[in-house]
């Protein structure tokens, strides 16, 4: 009489794409993008790179659809209000995924094509063209917010990454903030004057403020 081999069970968390996007949210947060390598995430699924390869082709597809995955409840996020209420909302939504996850920022900036990027320039273009902005404007208009938004998120991306392990953010910017106040008053005059200001700055207020300052810009198209 012979026995048939027995068969591992299949596992009930079977290996998909989005599991696969999930795990490695959880690794460029904890250790950044030096960090996600296709060793380390198949360690962290329990199973082989190949399995990986499978649903995602390379670093730079699994950087994107990470990309994608944070910034997905802002893009299908449903908001009401005026257009420029709406941009505000859509933008400080970037910002705050950007907070939550800086490494978003790098990814946004490095790559201003990705689908991700086009979803937020559509977002962003909709509104403009709703605020009544001519249309030989509209372009120019949209991606002044746009480049606003990711040069933001690029810069606190860096800053972020500078100081992962090191020390916080209120030393380090009373630190710069001690620079700035001893440089020389004859060649920046105006950096000295503000240096308090770096000190004590809010982020997210400032952000807001940048965006605000672009849409009375545009509101002058109209």
């Amino acid at each position: 009489m012979t026995t048939r081999p027995r068969h591992p069970e299949r596992r009930e968390d079977a290996l998909s794409r989005e599991r696969i996007v999930g795990a490695a949210v959880e690794l460029l947060d904890d250790k950044g993008e030096s960090g996600l390598t296709f060793r380390a995430l198949a360690a962290q699924l329990e199973t082989g790179p190949g399995a990986i390869y499978w649903h995602v082709a390379n670093k730079n597809e699994l950087l994107a659809a990470a990309t994608a995955a944070v910034l997905a409840p802002v893009m299908s996020a449903e908001v009401t209000g005026t257009p420029q209420e709406v941009i505000r909302a859509v933008t400080v939504g970037v910002f705050d995924a950007i907070e939550a996850h800086p490494w978003v920022g790098a990814q946004l900036s490095a790559n201003p094509t990705q689908p991700t990027v086009l979803r937020i320039f559509e977002r962003i273009g909709q509104q403009v063209r709703a605020l009544g902005v001519p249309p030989s404007a509209r372009f120019t208009a949209a991606s002044s917010v746009l480049h606003f938004v990711l040069g933001v998120g690029g810069q606190n991306a860096a800053l972020a990454r500078t100081l992962r392990g090191t020390t916080n953010r209120s030393d380090h910017l009373a630190a710069v903030s001690a620079e700035w106040a001893d440089l020389d008053p004859d060649e920046f005059p105006f950096t000295r004057a503000v240096a308090d200001e770096l000190r004590d700055h809010d982020d997210r207020a400032q952000f807001l403020d940048g965006v605000d300052l672009i849409l009375a810009g545009i509101a002058r198209l109209r």
